[in-house]
């Protein structure tokens, strides 16, 4: 298992205009996709697909459980 945190950027649609997205988030990454995370250099930018789920069964905070990867070229 790794932890890491992903700090997306984006620009998105609502009420017909443009917003700025910016936020970090907490993911969780398991075998294959752990293996590709911890060799992956500092500030790669990569698309990822998975899940949001509670950190724990006691916790409101969510966590990203990453299952694919897909590295992208600057």
């Amino acid at each position: 298992m790794v932890e890491f945190k992903i700090d997306h950027q984006s620009e998105q649609d609502e009420a017909g205009g443009k917003r700025k997205v910016r936020a970090e988030i907490s993911a969780v990454a398991f075998e294959a996709q752990a293996q590709l995370i911890s060799r992956m250099e500092m500030n790669s930018q990569v698309k990822v697909k998975g899940f949001l789920s509670a950190r724990t069964k006691r916790s409101k905070k969510l966590v990203l459980h990453v299952t694919n990867i897909e590295f992208v070229e600057s």
